[in-house]
C-alpha cells in the first residue's frame, strides 16, 4: 500500500491486491477525503484481486485530507471542502484516474465505486467516463443530473438509503423514475436505514445493511470486472 502521483499536482493511495484478478477499481472518497475509511475499503477490494486506487480529489483546494465523521470541527471542514469542490473537475480526475490504472500492467477493465459525495460521482463516472462498470452508495444530488442518464453505457449500481437524511423520498423516487428505462442501471434501496450506513464507525452505520450492499457490490464486480 502506498501514495502514487497521478496527474497534475493530485496523488492517491495505492492498494495492491496479492493475487491479481485482471481487473483495477477506482475508490472514490466522501467528503472527508482520502480517510482511513476509503483506505479500509480499497485494502478490502485489493484482498479481492483488485488493483484499487484512491485519488485525493480535494487537491486543488487541500492535498491530503485526511478526518473523520466524528467530531463538529470536521463536519465544519467537510462540508466547507463540499461546498467549494468542482464536481466536473472531480469527475475529471476521475477519469485521468481510470486511465492511469488502465497503463499498469495485466489490468483489463476499471470499474468504479464511490461514497456520498462519490457516490454521486459514481454515476457521473457511469455517464461521462470509459469505466467498466460503476456502482455509487447513497449518492447526494444525483436527481440534478438525471439529464444525462441516457449517457450511461456501461453498467451501474446504486444503493439508497430509504431514510437518507440528505436525498429525500422524493428526489429517491425521482431517481428510481429518471433511471428506470435504461437497463444497464440497477438501483436497490435499504428499508429503514439512513445516509453512510456503510460507513464502518459512524453514526448511522448498519451491519446488516452494509453486509448486503457490499456482497452486491463484490458480484457486480465480480460479473463486469474480473
Amino acid at each position: 500500500m502506498s501514495l502514487i502521483a497521478i496527474a497534475g499536482g493530485m496523488c492517491g493511495y495505492l492498494a495492491k491486491p496479492q493475487a491479481p484478478n485482471g481487473a483495477a477499481v477506482v475508490v472514490i472518497q466522501e467528503i472527508f477525503g482520502v480517510n482511513a475509511v476509503m483506505r479500509g475499503r480499497a485494502d478490502d477490494l485489493a484482498k479481492q484481486g483488485y488493483l484499487v486506487l484512491v485519488p485525493d480529489l480535494f487537491w486543488r483546494l487541500e492535498p491530503g485530507v485526511d478526518i473523520s465523521d466524528q467530531t463538529d470541527a470536521e463536519w465544519k471542514k467537510a462540508l466547507d471542502l463540499m461546498n467549494r469542490f468542482d464536481i466536473d473537475k472531480g469527475v475529471e480526475d476521475i477519469a485521468a484516474t481510470i486511465a492511469l490504472l488502465r497503463t499498469m500492467p495485466n489490468v483489463k477493465k476499471v470499474g468504479a465505486v464511490g461514497y456520498c459525495l462519490g457516490g454521486l460521482l459514481a454515476y457521473l463516472t457511469a455517464a461521462r467516463t470509459d469505466a467498466d462498470a460503476s456502482v455509487g452508495y447513497y449518492g447526494v444530488n444525483i436527481p440534478a443530473f438525471l439529464g444525462e442518464a441516457a449517457r450511461i453505457k456501461k453498467p451501474l449500481l446504486l444503493h439508497v438509503a430509504a431514510e437518507d437524511s440528505f436525498v429525500p423520498k422524493p428526489a429517491q423516487d425521482a431517481m428510481a423514475a429518471g433511471l428506470k428505462d435504461n437497463p444497464l442501471v440497477t438501483l436497490h434501496r435499504y428499508d429503514g436505514v439512513d445516509h453512510a450506513f456503510a460507513r464502518p464507525g459512524g453514526k448511522n452505520f448498519n451491519q446488516a445493511a452494509a453486509d448486503l450492499a457490499n456482497s452486491r457490490t463484490a458480484e457486480f464486480f465480480r460479473r463486469h470486472l474480473a
